[in-house]
């Protein structure tokens, strides 16, 4: 036997020597086949990845969807059926609940992002400096422990009610509401990676904090904030409907699935597509966010990895 042939049943298995002699080259792996076999490892962020890009381009492109003006009057057609011309129908105003339904879906969507974008960032740094700063831990977590105490919905709720009605003090509002649970997500994950050994050899080879944080502490919190960010997403929206329903949220000018649903709950029993659609709507985005985060759970944690 030859010196290459040897080397060769050397490195390689026996199956997949015996399947590929010498002067043959195994078939790369391209990137059609990582995304196909990674969709296939992971159906979960599939389905939700795809709801949720469905819901974005809804969203986008709105106006090219056979809409009209959300906000047009036309009291003569008030409370239609669902028809030809009214596809969801319309509500006590004549509006046409399909463009409000279509429109709305920037709001919802917009607060859901923005809010896990700002808490993620905001709570991240907080976690950060609370799990490695030993003696700011116990004066952030107090603080973050007395805003835990209040639920999220009640706090947004008495935010709302010191400021106007709007998206960005509804963003604001639920984001402060949030931001607790994600420091304290950070600061669990940080007070386990700070005892590391690769840790102790950054300090005793004398590397600034900063340093530290940046390079060996970041990097590891961000599988499990990109996942907390996914729920903060999903329950972003349905916090923002629930403020839009009870009057506390996005002013009624502004088509929001909350305050379709508000505006159609006096006429649930003879009416009831007024707040059908826009519960359809918010219930398929929550769900599809919600499948996503729950498919980045299993991929990202290697304890849970579904391997072939």
């Amino acid at each position: 036997m030859s010196t290459s042939a040897a080397f060769s049943s050397a490195v390689m298995p026996r199956d997949v020597a015996a399947a590929a002699p010498m002067g043959d080259v195994l078939p790369p792996v391209t990137p059609r086949r990582g995304f196909i076999g990674f969709v296939r490892r992971n159906p979960t962020i599939a389905i939700g990845g795809g709801l949720l890009l469905l819901m974005l381009l809804i969203a986008v492109f709105a106006p090219l969807l056979w809409t009209v003006d959300p906000t047009a009057l036309a009291p003569a057609r008030r409370t239609r059926e669902p028809s030809a011309q009214y596809w969801f129908g319309s509500d006590m105003l004549g509006r046409d609940v399909y463009s409000r339904v279509l429109y709305g879906a920037r709001v919802s969507l917009l607060v859901g992002f923005s809010v896990a974008f700002c808490a993620s960032v905001v709570g991240l740094a907080i976690g950060m400096i609370s799990g490695y700063v030993r003696w700011a831990d116990s004066i952030i977590m107090r603080i973050m422990d007395g805003m835990m105490s209040i639920p999220p919905i009640l706090l947004a709720i008495a935010l709302m009610a010191l400021t106007r009605g709007s998206v960005q003090n509804v963003i604001l509002a639920i984001t402060v509401a949030e931001i607790p649970r994600v420091s304290r997500l950070v600061r669990g994950v940080v007070l386990s990676l700070r005892e590391q050994p690769y840790v102790d050899a950054a300090v005793a080879a004398g590397t600034r904090t900063p340093r530290i944080i940046l390079r060996h502490i970041l990097p590891n919190t961000l599988a499990p904030i990109t996942v907390q960010a996914t729920y903060i997403c999903a329950a972003a929206m349905i916090t923002e409907a629930i403020l839009s329903f009870i009057g506390a949220g996005t002013p009624p000018i502004i088509p929001s699935w909350g305050n379709i649903m508000a505006e159609g709950r006096a006429l649930w029993q003879v009416k009831p597509y007024i707040v059908f659609f826009p519960a359809v709507f918010l219930s398929i985005t929550v769900l599809a966010v919600n499948l996503l985060g729950d498919g980045l759970r299993d991929a990202l944690d290697p304890r849970m990895a579904k391997r072939l």
